[in-house]
């Protein structure tokens, strides 16, 4: 399949995801602190915190440099992101489950947000396999 096959759609979701990810991946890189406790969050750790803006960084990077690969490649991006999203999913659900920093509104926010991309990421390989 060649790159214009693939739906303009998912393209422009892949550059509204890399628009997504720089708005969180740039404060949590160099304003960890600062940026979270404005958020409500009760603890900080600033190394994990910039580990989570890293993966941020790459994985939304990509999804704008690859916004005009062909069909490999973007099920290869679109497994990553699933994968991603997945374990954000469960882990910081179980999280919150369990009370950390208190439950603040933004980690549920945060929480939904992830499960939408997931679905969303989930409807276009299941789409894209069939290709």
């Amino acid at each position: 399949m060649e790159n214009s096959a693939i739906p303009k759609s998912l393209k422009s979701w892949f550059v509204l995801h890399f628009v997504v990810d720089m708005v969180f991946a740039i404060p949590l890189m160099l304003k960890p602190t600062w940026f979270l406790e404005a958020l409500d969050w009760q603890t900080v750790d600033p190394i994990t915190t910039r580990i989570v803006a890293a993966a941020l960084f790459g994985i939304g990077i990509e999804s704008y440099l690859g916004r005009n690969a062909g069909l490999e490649s973007y099920k290869g991006m679109l497994n990553l992101k699933i994968i991603w999203s997945s374990g954000v999913i469960i882990g910081v659900g179980a999280s919150l489950l369990q009370g950390a920093q208190e439950g603040p509104v933004l980690a549920w926010v945060l929480w939904t947000v992830f499960l939408a991309f997931n679905l969303l990421w989930v409807h276009w390989r299941l789409k894209l396999g069939k290709m």
